[in-house]
């Protein structure tokens, strides 16, 4: 079975940083992406970045570029978001999610693609005080 577990979220001052974690199993590694998504208090759930393994490309949510990197150790089957200069309104629950990621397809539509997964986390909550 997939399994996914995220971890690494807890509570930070703004301009702080946290690096999350979703550890992945039941599946071949390099055949799928991982994106990490985000959904915070009365809105709607997302995409902040997401990885395909087989390449290592990544694409990012604009709110996030320059600040959060994606990166995978295909060696421990994780997915790894680390989170730099967090602002309040990174505030939110995270979540990973993997889909098969078919060779046709480019990291461009590795979020939408990801995004329409049955394999989930479990979120992990990430609250940034001001």
């Amino acid at each position: 079975d997939v399994q996914l577990q995220a971890s690494g979220g807890g509570l930070v001052q703004a301009g702080g940083s946290l690096r999350l974690s979703c550890a992945a199993s039941g599946f071949t590694f390099d055949d799928y992406a991982i994106g990490w998504f985000r959904q915070a208090p009365g809105k709607n759930g997302k995409g902040v970045a997401c990885i395909v393994n087989r390449d290592g490309s990544t694409s990012y949510a604009d709110s996030v570029k320059g600040r959060f990197t994606i990166s995978s150790d295909s060696a421990k089957n994780t997915v790894y978001l680390q989170m730099n200069s967090l602002k309040p309104e990174d505030t939110a629950v995270y979540y990973c999610a993997a889909e098969k990621f078919p060779t046709v397809f480019t990291s461009a539509q590795c979020i939408g693609v990801v995004k329409g997964s049955d394999y989930w986390g479990q979120g992990t909550l990430v609250t940034v005080s001001s």
